[in-house]
């Protein structure tokens, strides 16, 4: 049966990655510039810059990755483990901090960009981004596509090592949960656990509801919505699974 997966932080820390794993994913499906979706990919790209100005996100990798190699460090004497797949995420990891400690911040040469720069500055303006106001951005959309291509990837470049680093933070993140089944009566589940940083709610498509999650990281608590308000949702029992990570 068609399942979706819904994912709630419950932290600030986790709230930042996943809105920056979300306009990652944003900036690669519209890395292939025309003028139906050049916007597409610079509102993305601004919004990640915006985040990334705001929040110590290198900061909280390095201290993450630093965790997941200990971590891993420790399953190398347990019997049984894959220690040639163990060796070679610890090494990774290695790599990622290498590289963290080589640059002072994420993302300057993107936020020296002039182009970029003047971007940013207009994509906060509600249509601001037309010809007259950015004749330059105008003039950008009508070169050919090699080169908007190369430029492209000479922006996301910048950003390789911070896409990396959060894919694989967040594949062992994901992995420490296991779904299991739970069933929510009269329209309320409530959760105590230890310190949780995520949770991922897996329901039934056919069932068309929506989960909404409040509290935090010891406890928190789950309701479902109905896509269309005027649904007649039966809230006696709703079956789902729960992974907590």
């Amino acid at each position: 049966m068609n399942s979706i997966i819904f994912e709630h932080p419950l932290n600030e820390k986790m709230r930042t990655w996943l809105r920056v794993e979300f306009l990652l994913n944003q900036l690669k499906t519209h890395s292939q510039l025309d003028e139906t979706n050049a916007l597409m990919f610079f509102h993305a790209l601004s919004e990640l810059l915006e985040i990334i100005e705001r929040n110590d996100v290198k900061g909280d990798l390095i201290k993450e990755i630093e965790a997941q190699k200990q971590k891993l460090s420790s399953w190398l004497d347990i019997e049984g483990v894959d220690q040639e797949l163990l060796n070679h995420l610890i090494s990774k990891f290695h790599d990622y901090l290498t590289q963290f400690n080589a640059i002072m911040r994420l993302g300057q040469p993107l936020k020296d960009d002039r182009f970029l720069t003047a971007l940013r500055q207009r994509l906060t303006i509600p249509g601001g981004c037309c010809s007259f106001d950015l004749p330059s951005f105008h003039l950008w959309l009508k070169q050919p596509q090699q080169k908007r291509d190369e430029q492209v990837q000479n922006w996301l470049q910048h950003l390789i090592l911070l896409d990396q680093a959060l894919a694989s933070c967040m594949q062992l993140i994901r992995q420490l949960g296991e779904f299991q089944f739970f069933t929510c009566t009269n329209n309320f589940f409530q959760e105590t656990n230890g310190e949780v940083n995520l949770i991922r709610i897996r329901v039934d498509l056919d069932k068309n509801v929506f989960p909404q999650v409040s509290g935090h990281m010891s406890r928190y608590s789950i309701r479902f919505l109905p896509l269309d308000a005027y649904d007649n949702m039966n809230t006696d029992s709703i079956e789902f699974e729960l992974a907590c990570c």
